[in-house]
């Protein structure tokens, strides 16, 4: 009764870990949860404030009257942040990033078109590129450097069927950011072979140990016409049940995957224009904040798996996940069951250590498992002392 398009796609694994853990809290488990990849702060006040003087107003309908005043800040607030000039109708909003990543992957792929996707990659990318006909060509990130993309395997990828490639900086899961040579790498490669470039830069407000943004507009201002900017309001601002992202990009592009946008959600909610449009021009000590607080998560975190006998940690420079290579106790029995993939090792936590962490499997690697430290402190202190436990018990 399917269809091969239904048949080939994957359910989410970070949905599915946290389904698990949610039901084992139903039951009254005690369980720390490191898998869903949302910030656990409140959305600011004066956002959600934003949101009811909109209802208040009767801003209920299907256009929201505020919403060419949102696509012009995005494209002012987009033109500062990257260095290269858009205009409003160079913009789409959709619900969430995710939402605008795969109306663009519609509108730019087809069948026998390959998309390059440097792994570990944020589970969706493939998926989407497979649901548009297209063929996901992974190329492996280098562990070894902090999760670096090698330019000479990046090119050794391109083929005459190369249509795309996807670069996410700050990176989910491993929380790599790409450095201005690789970014000038994937720059010259998609100018020389007239390739396309999604940057999806959905965490580019959080990043550490004094970087500052940068992708490929950035160190290449002529790759505007070959480059579309993804973003949204989710992470820097608390907002992931909001559901507001946005594409910018060469107009061609942006109308056709508006129209298939038009063809299947239309935009947002009112409600929730409102308050991306108050978090955009509002306060932006909110933003400062959350960062700052990840920071200090961050380092916690990471210190506490380095300790950690076995494990492998490459430091992440960005957004709020880090991801542990276990590979180490993979083949290991518990019980007489032999943890033999990074499933098995995450049903393992959360079995035995009550921990939730997402497998490494749909992110490309059985070697790793990923852990957000958008957690509370109580919860990181708690949660790293469990995997320990859990850990030792392997050992």
């Amino acid at each position: 009764m399917l269809s091969d398009r239904a048949r080939a796609i994957k359910p989410s694994a970070t949905l599915a870990i946290s389904a698990k853990a949610k039901r084992l809290k139903a039951e009254g488990q005690d369980v720390v949860g490191f898998g869903a990849g949302e910030p656990d702060f409140d959305t600011p006040e004066h956002i959600k404030q934003a949101a009811v003087e909109a209802l208040a107003r009767g801003e209920t309908k299907y256009v929201f009257s505020g919403v060419t005043k949102l696509k012009g800040v995005i494209a002012q607030q987009t033109s500062e942040w990257v260095g290269v000039e858009y205009a409003p109708e160079q913009v789409l909003i959709s619900c969430g990033a995710k939402h605008s990543l795969y109306n663009l992957i519609l509108a730019t792929c087809q069948q026998g078109d390959e998309v390059i996707i440097p792994s570990p990659y944020w589970l969706s990318y493939p998926e989407m590129v497979r649901l548009a006909g297209a063929e996901p060509v992974i190329v492996e990130l280098d562990e070894s450097a902090g999760f670096a993309l090698p330019a000479e395997a990046l090119r050794r990828a391109v083929t005459k069927r190369t249509k795309l490639i996807i670069a996410n900086s700050p990176s989910n899961p491993t929380g790599a950011v790409f450095d201005e040579a690789t970014l000038r790498a994937i720059a010259d490669i998609a100018t020389e072979h007239n390739l396309l470039v999604i940057s999806d830069d959905i965490y580019d407000h959080l990043l550490y140990d004094g970087l500052k943004f940068s992708n490929v507009l950035t160190v290449d201002p002529g790759m505007k016409d070959r480059t579309i900017v993804v973003n949204g309001v989710s992470k820097t601002y608390a907002m992931t049940g909001w559901r507001v992202g946005w594409a910018v990009g060469p107009a061609e592009i942006i109308n056709a995957a508006a129209s298939i946008q038009s063809h299947s959600t239309s935009d947002p909610s009112p409600a929730s224009l409102a308050g991306a449009l108050a978090a955009l021009t509002g306060p932006q000590d909110c933003v400062r904040e959350m960062a700052a607080e990840f920071d200090k998560r961050r380092q916690f975190i990471v210190s506490r798996l380095q300790a950690m006998p076995g494990l492998s940690v490459v430091r992440p420079k960005g957004a709020f996940y880090v991801f542990p290579n276990v590979s180490h106790f993979l083949g290991r029995e518990h019980k007489g069951r032999k943890l033999q993939n990074s499933l098995d090792m995450a049903d393992f936590l959360l079995e035995e250590g009550k921990v939730a962490v997402v497998p490494g499997g749909p992110f490309g690697t059985e070697q790793h498992i990923r852990l957000s430290y958008a957690a509370s402190m109580a919860d990181l202190e708690e949660g790293a002392a469990r995997l320990e436990h859990c850990f030792d018990l392997l050992a």
